[in-house]
């Protein structure tokens, strides 16, 4: 790994460190795993509709 592929790395470590001392959840380090999208609509929808929105809204 690069010397800025180490940095990046180290900041991704101190934002995650700080994200789940503020109560979220970290679901791992996915940037191997297949199918892998920026958006996860399994987690997106099951948010939403936890937050009340219709689901016409959501689909």
């Amino acid at each position: 790994m690069s010397t800025v592929g180490q940095k990046e790395r180290a900041t991704q470590n101190r934002v995650i460190r700080l994200l789940k001392q503020l109560g979220y959840t970290y679901l791992g380090n996915w940037e191997d795993r297949p199918n892998n999208s920026n958006i996860e609509e399994v987690y997106l929808r099951a948010f939403l509709q936890r937050q009340g929105h219709d689901d016409n809204l959501i689909n």
